[in-house]
């Protein structure tokens, strides 16, 4: 009788065991199967985004409750017209889109809220091997700087500037060429220099097509270069949806911070497939050390009025737009310890 009630006892406690496991395994694929999914929209695909690709890696937006479906646009326009369009929920972009969205009067305008870098990422390439570089060098010279009108173009117009140079008269600025096929256009044609970001500009010295001479965003200095933005129907009627979203991103950017250029490439590895793990983390490493992300979503109204004066100084902006109409900062400062 005895052996019966520890039999009976045993088979209990595998059937207890079993179900169990099976409460797990059924609440993890209920909690997978309710991730809301978030169709984002980024520039371009660049080691400058690290901060996303490990928050990603990291599971942090999972965590959130959120999936990213992640389609690359090329362009801060092609970005702007998706989410307009209703195709994409969040764009990953230059702010000034957002300006530019805002002063043609839309009623349902884009608000920016959150900032992921605050340097230009774009390196200046040259054909020439050169040890002492210097910004006059471009003188009579063609460069190809990207789209008119777009963040790396301006700041690229304001380094210039900067440096004593004219960029209607003092050189070429070959703006016809698209974002995507600027390293080939430049290993193939006859342009002097190029602006790339990484990790294709390691990429085309690594090939010996062209020589790394200077760091755009180093120059310029700080501008809120790229952050995250949707319309204010979104963010109004998702708030807990842009809160998560924003605090995965915090997360990201204080792992980046807290982290050796060595661990962050190993972790974005799966993005750039075609990227060697020593090209990964030599990239990393060009962007630590200009300081070109954030560790704080929060974007600042100091550096967003510094944008809006090289939209202006390269004739893009007749109408400065309200910091407190296209930044919104309320989620992003839930999360940030230091909002400087």
């Amino acid at each position: 009788m005895k052996k019966i009630i520890i039999s009976i006892l045993v088979i209990v406690l595998i059937l207890v065991t079993i179900f169990g496991v099976y409460q797990i395994i059924n609440k993890k694929s209920e909690e997978n199967g309710n991730l809301k999914t978030i169709q984002l929209n980024e520039v371009t695909r660049s080691v400058f985004y690290a901060p996303q690709y490990v928050a990603i890696a990291n599971g942090f937006f999972e965590e959130g409750g959120l999936k990213l479906e992640i389609t690359t646009g090329q362009g801060a326009d092609k970005v702007m017209t998706a989410i307009l369009a209703g195709q994409s929920d969040i764009g990953l972009c230059g702010p000034e889109a957002a300006i530019y969205v805002y002063n043609e009067g839309k009623e349902d305008y884009i608000e920016v809220f959150a900032q992921l870098t605050q340097k230009d990422g774009s390196f200046l390439v040259s054909k020439e091997q050169t040890n002492n570089f210097s910004w006059q060098d471009l003188k009579g010279k063609t460069v190809i700087p990207g789209r008119k009108g777009g963040v790396p173009y301006m700041t690229l117009e304001y380094v210039l500037k900067k440096n004593g140079l004219n960029p209607q008269t003092d050189l070429t600025l070959d703006d016809s060429i698209k974002f995507d096929l600027m390293a080939g256009a430049f290993s193939g044609g006859n342009a002097e220099y190029v602006t790339l970001f990484e990790p294709t500009a390691s990429m085309t010295q690594d090939a010996g097509k062209g020589y790394i001479v200077a760091s755009v965003g180093e120059e310029a200095g700080e501008v809120p270069y790229t952050a995250y933005c949707a319309k204010k129907s979104y963010i109004k009627n998702n708030s807990k949806t842009i809160e998560e979203f924003t605090r995965a991103t915090y997360k990201g950017e204080q792992w980046v911070k807290e982290h050796t250029a060595r661990e962050i490439a190993e972790k974005i590895q799966d993005f750039f497939p075609d990227t060697t793990l020593n090209s990964l983390e030599n990239s990393v490493q060009k962007y630590k050390d200009i300081d070109a992300w954030r560790d704080t979503p929060v974007l600042k109204e100091s550096a967003f009025d510094k944008l809006q004066e090289i939209m202006s100084e390269a004739g893009e902006l007749t109408t400065k737009a309200p910091y407190n109409k296209i930044v919104n900062n309320s989620f992003a400062e839930k999360f940030s310890k230091n909002k400087s």
